[in-house]
């Protein structure tokens, strides 16, 4: 057999790279996040956490690709369709202030705005027969088909820890704008982006978590302040969480 080390380009190739390339340099110019996000304070790692919300450079080659930029475009606009989806069926769902173009998007601002956090969505009033109470916090994410199986066989709080410490976090602070959110339980959808399948689940207000979770974020402000690093969550750089960190080399090369 013999091997073709003189191979071009396909179309297809070219005409992805022009595409990749459009997407990662628009991201390039995007003002980065200068705030802890309220959906991320349930991530394991503290300190990754602490390299996130200071804007530390991550690992050479570890910021998102093309591919990875496409992956989040997909899942936005089947957030969208998911919205229509369930206003069609009767819901009184809210994405917007005053469901307008133009309406300011929901979520808090806590610590002189270095945590923030954006709703999905909040859920006014539900079919006829559902008596669902209201106002409900909606938050809604899409998954593959593997995530999506175990959110659906265990429940969002075992299978996503990550997105219970979110809605429990909404739940806490946009009680004060939105009176009685987090004493009714949130809906949480899930959508299989292989299948198009959807989950949906009640998840009652965590108060423990939403504390825990505060206090996370506040640990991680005043170590910040104070030029102090968090610990790692792992002795070993070979700790699942580790392998896949962006920041994982960095983090590894120094002596604490």
């Amino acid at each position: 057999m013999t091997l073709d080390y003189n191979r071009r380009p396909s179309f297809a190739d070219r005409v992805n790279d022009a595409v990749d390339c459009a997407l990662t340099g628009d991201q390039a110019t995007r003002t980065p996040r200068d705030y802890l996000g309220g959906s991320r304070l349930g991530h394991a790692c503290e300190r990754a956490l602490q390299f996130e919300f200071t804007g530390t450079p991550k690992d050479e080659g570890q910021d998102f690709s093309g591919q990875s930029l496409r992956i989040f475009a997909i899942g936005h606009a089947l957030e969208d369709m998911a919205v229509a989806w369930l206003r069609g069926a009767g819901f009184d769902l809210y994405t917007r202030k005053g469901n307008r173009p133009d309406g300011g998007q929901f979520g808090f601002s806590v610590a002189g705005g270095r945590i923030r956090g954006h709703v999905d969505g909040i859920i006014a009033a539900g079919p006829e027969g559902f008596s669902l109470a209201v106002p409900a916090l909606w938050e809604c994410k899409t998954m593959n088909a593997k995530n999506w199986r175990a959110c659906v066989k265990d429940g969002v709080t075992q299978s996503k820890p990550v997105y219970a410490a979110q809605i429990a976090v909404y739940q806490a602070y946009m009680e004060a704008s939105v009176p009685g959110i987090s004493t009714a339980p949130a809906v949480f959808t899930a959508i299989n982006k292989d299948t198009a399948e959807m989950h949906h689940e009640m998840v009652p207000f965590d108060a423990d978590l939403a504390q825990r979770m505060s206090d996370r974020g506040v640990r991680i402000l005043q170590a910040t302040d104070a030029g102090d690093l968090l610990p790692r969550i792992a002795a070993s750089a070979d700790f699942f969480e580790c392998r896949f960190c962006p920041w994982a080399a960095r983090c590894w090369r120094l002596d604490r």
